[in-house]
């Protein structure tokens, strides 16, 4: 086996491979840009090499300075981890030159299976249905529209080199290819460094399933059964499951016996995904595309058959032969992926940088009837770049079926907490207890379905109601009693008062309390709750049993009252006494200010262009500008008809989030 091995990649995958050479006694070597200096990775890796800036054309994607960290460190291979190099054949050609031994598939697979337009003609040829599309690549915004008017609004504009959801946009109409073309390109270019772009049918009620396969130079290949990646948000996976709701052994089998076929028409000796579109009528299945590396949410495949993928692909790199046989295989439980991505789902999920001032995610190990696993690159402390994907962290539940799983997970998220950035944590945790999700009954449209407006939160059950009235009692009881305690007060103690008033954004409930250590006796509406407790002031997380049910909140100090959020549920909650419950009901509301004639960034990035003037008439949803974060372009569009006033900024600009950048009449 490899002594040692270099890994061309940073974050959770760097991390996530380390854990397996460890474990195997295999020395590591990392490489890092300047933004990456003080990461997770480099402080894990037995040796580390610099190799440059933050962005990832002067660092990550030069394949020389990888070439040369692997000289300069003696390590026998790389593992690309995903994205970056990972599905370039070029610099698999470029190992095979220099005798480096590349821990992925050989370069014919990776040219012949990772371009999408030639594994579609070579799945054609194969007989493997596909979804219709313009196979060759379009080289201007005008050929674009008229192959997609050829083929049939709406369709799917998607980078040639894509992957992780980079590179992908869908048009219903002329303007929106028009509009999505040229931005697609430009993703293209700077995420792959390859701008070619095809155009395909989109599917609007399409089910995302994958097929795991794992082959090794002696002609083996097995699957390892499927994936469910419907639920996506922009073309990128949010939350992933395996097995699949939609599948029966049947389908299951001629799914993977097809992902094995055009596996072995290129000799395919690596871990690799089969992606199919499965109808969720009659689980018809048409290929997609062929993801020639590692997939991010490959933890779920581990957990349900206990094979750990980067061992094996290690292990085949090597030469050795698969010692797993397909009739090794068993479905054993059921699997569940959320990402936790930097991104803010109030404001249209738009990327969220900082500090992570906080970083406290649930413990690794039994969670209730499931289990839980951490995949993570950061810590608390850690810098979230504007210059990398938004993603911080993979959280993976496993369960004997798929409730236990999805259950585990629900209550893994109520236990993860995250101060200094934004997260998607709210919006996971509230697909976990919606009726449809938790049904299967999914697709790919899942998101834009079911939160049409955005994700604005959701409004609490009676129960979870219950639990924020407690956590906001309790915790304001032990404050009060701290503060009397520090201020050496003689006369009664604010903890003695039993009536107080809870109120929830406007909602009002009397209740009564009686505090004890660890525990407390919370009266509503005559109704006694016992909350038993070990929270301490000093941290943000409240975990105890209501009733003697578990259940957890999280929390932050305000300037008026406390932050509450449990599931998708987000409240401010204002504990007072009756008196100041009164006043508070005849105070007038606030008026939100008119933000109708100002273009504010939604988030820190980079204008890429501004496509405005000042004195033009611009109406209501036209593009003003374009900026970019986290490797993705977004376009910024006017809340209101106006003439423009002002320009604030200009191309090439760096932005912070709610900066003006256009003013309208």
């Amino acid at each position: 086996m490899f002594k040692k091995i270099l890994i061309a990649n940073r974050g959770e995958i760097a991390v996530r491979v380390i854990k397996t050479c460890k474990r195997m006694g295999i020395k590591t070597v990392v490489v890092y840009s300047d933004a990456d200096a003080n990461s997770m990775a480099v402080e894990m890796a037995d040796e580390t090499v610099h190799i440059g800036p933050p962005p990832a054309a002067e660092s990550y994607l030069v394949m020389d300075k990888i070439v040369d960290a692997v000289k300069q460190t003696g390590a026998e291979a790389i593992h690309p981890g995903f994205g970056f190099l990972s599905e370039n054949p070029e610099f698999a050609k470029r190992l095979e030159k220099e005798k480096i031994v590349f821990i992925g598939p050989n370069p014919h697979a990776i040219e012949a299976m990772g371009d999408k337009i030639s594994s579609k003609n070579l799945a054609a040829e194969a007989g493997v249905s596909t979804v219709p599309g313009h196979m060759g690549l379009i080289e201007s915004t005008e050929e674009a529209v008229k192959v997609s008017g050829d083929i049939g609004y709406p369709v799917m504009i998607k980078a040639s080199a894509g992957g992780g959801g980079k590179g992908i946009r869908v048009a219903y109409n002329d303007k929106e290819v028009q509009e999505g073309f040229p931005a697609v390109k430009a993703e293209a270019k700077a995420s792959f460094g390859d701008d070619r772009i095809f155009i395909e049918k989109f599917i609007e009620q399409p089910r995302h399933v994958e097929i795991q396969v794992m082959g090794d130079k002696h002609g083996n290949c097995i699957y390892l059964f499927e994936r469910e990646c419907s639920i996506q948000r922009r073309n990128q996976k949010v939350i992933e499951e395996a097995p699949s709701p939609l599948l029966d052994e049947a389908t299951r089998k001629k799914m993977g016996e097809q992902a094995v076929a055009l596996a072995k028409a290129v000799d395919y000796d690596s871990a690799g995904t089969v992606e199919f579109v499965a109808s969720g009528v009659d689980k018809s299945f048409y290929f997609l595309e062929m993801n020639t590396r590692l997939q991010v949410e490959h933890p779920v495949t581990e957990m349900i058959t206990g094979v750990d993928l980067v061992e094996q692909m290690l292990r085949v790199a090597y030469g050795e032969k698969l010692a797993i046989k397909q009739e090794d295989l068993k479905i054993n439980g059921w699997a569940v992926e959320s990402r936790v991505y930097a991104e803010d789902p109030y404001r249209k999920f738009l990327p969220s940088i900082g500090r992570l001032r906080r970083f406290h995610p649930p413990g690794e190990g039994e969670l209730g009837e499931g289990t839980v696993r951490m995949d993570s690159g950061v810590r608390e402390g850690d810098e979230i770049s504007m210059f990398y994907d938004p993603m911080i962290a993979k959280l993976v539940t496993h369960g004997k079926d798929r409730d236990t799983a999805l259950d585990t997970q629900a209550s893994a998220l109520d236990r993860f907490h995250i101060e200094g950035i934004q997260d998607n944590i709210p919006f996971v945790a509230a697909v976990m207890d919606e009726k449809r999700f938790r049904s299967g009954d999914i697709t790919t449209a899942y998101i834009k379905d079911e939160f049409p407006e955005g994700f604005d939160g959701v409004e609490p059950t009676d129960k979870q109601r219950l639990y924020l009235t407690v956590t906001a009692a309790y915790v304001h009881g032990v404050f009060a009693r701290r503060a009397e305690k520090i201020s050496g007060r003689m006369s009664e103690p604010a903890e003695a008062r039993k009536e107080w008033v809870v109120i929830l954004d406007k909602h009002q409930q009397p209740i009564e309390l009686e505090l004890g250590d660890d525990s407390a006796k919370i009266t509503i509406e005559g109704k006694v709750h016992t909350l038993e407790t070990d929270w301490k002031p000093g941290t943000h997380l409240l975990e105890g049993t209501i009733d003697g049910e578990s259940f957890a909140v999280k929390f932050a100090d305000k300037t008026e009252g406390y932050l509450l959020r449990h599931r998708g549920v987000s409240v401010r909650a204002l504990v007072c006494t009756p008196l100041t419950a009164k006043m508070l009901e005849r105070l007038p509301e606030k008026p939100k200010p008119d933000t109708s004639k100002l273009v504010i960034s939604p988030m820190p990035g980079l204008v890429v262009s501004i496509d405005v003037e000042v004195g033009q008439e611009v109406e209501e949803g036209e593009a003003v500008c374009i900026v970019e974060a986290m490797k993705m372009q977004n376009i910024i569009r006017a809340e209101a008809t106006g003439t423009v006033k002002t320009i604030n900024v200009g191309a090439g600009d760096s932005v912070a989030a709610d900066e003006v950048m256009v003013e309208f009449e």
